[in-house]
């Protein structure tokens, strides 16, 4: 099973932050996919990755609209950047681009 994990961080880290998160979730499971997405918002890091989780990850989203705290935890991964709203307003093409990493 492919596994990815993923951080959510918008510039305000309320609504944004938690609505990728949703979606994330939301179209990895439709496709069949494992991921665990933390959150970095107005409520500070939720849900934080453990390095075991990085490490087992095909590939790494970052679904943020500003700085993500402790980005070199993820040094050495493929890693997909995409801002929240693209997320939000498409949460399945993320998961998709996410999987032309793993397969390129």
């Amino acid at each position: 099973m492919t596994k990815m994990v993923a951080v959510t961080a918008c510039i305000a880290g309320i609504a944004h932050t938690y609505m990728a998160k949703a979606n994330l979730e939301k179209f990895a499971k439709k496709n069949g996919i494992e991921i665990k997405v933390e959150t970095q918002g107005a409520m500070g890091m939720e849900n934080k990755l453990s390095e075991a989780e990085i490490a087992d990850a095909d590939v790494v989203i970052f679904a943020v609209d500003t700085n993500v705290a402790e980005r070199s935890r993820f040094d050495g991964k493929e890693i997909l950047t995409v801002s929240t709203s693209e997320v939000v307003k498409d949460g399945e093409e993320t998961i998709k681009k996410a999987i032309a990493r793993i397969n390129n």
